[in-house]
């Protein structure tokens, strides 16, 4: 079975807390990388050091690396996703996922570049009333696309590995 990849890009984020909630999503629904660009994040977190570690044990492993271009930073096998509130993208619920992607979000205070846009395989948005923060979109998306895909996790023996340590709940049959 081939395995599938996922990256992750994001465009210039100013909040450490946001990017660090993007690293756990990133663990929990086994994305392969995390990018970014522009100068924000780490001079947030200069400022701060700090600054909570939002991301957990579960994304350690995760490389999350600063590039000048999200586009030339992409792996040549992946398809191009950008999620932006944008005319003429195709709502989430109905889009298909490919097999491996790169998915570009903006940051949390404006959209994806046009020139960015004009590059990308597909452009997808997360229909709601007004926009998300940045995490909650990374995790919607994520979240969509493993719903999606053959995995399976509705068996205990996942829960068991998966749950946190505090957590021995068991619903009555």
């Amino acid at each position: 079975m081939k395995e599938e990849k996922v990256c992750i890009g994001l465009i210039n984020p100013k909040s450490p807390d946001n990017v660090g909630a993007v690293m756990r999503s990133a663990g929990n629904f086994k994305a392969d990388r995390v990018f970014y660009t522009g100068k924000r994040f780490p001079l947030a977190l200069q400022r701060n050091p700090a600054a909570p570690d939002m991301s957990r044990k579960i994304s350690e492993d995760i490389p999350l690396s600063g590039v000048t271009c999200l586009i030339a930073a992409a792996p040549g096998n992946m398809k191009i996703v950008c999620v932006e509130f944008a005319e003429n993208a195709m709502p989430l619920p109905e889009y298909q996922h490919p097999e491996n992607a790169f998915y570009i979000f903006g940051p949390e205070d404006g959209g994806i570049s046009q020139q960015v846009l004009d590059k990308a395989d597909a452009v997808v948005y997360v229909p709601t009333n007004g926009c998300m923060n940045l995490s909650a979109t990374v995790n919607v998306v994520l979240y969509d696309r493993m719903t999606k895909s053959a995995r399976g996790f509705n068996n205990n023996e996942h829960i068991r590995n998966n749950r946190d340590t505090n957590n021995r709940l068991k619903v009555k049959t």
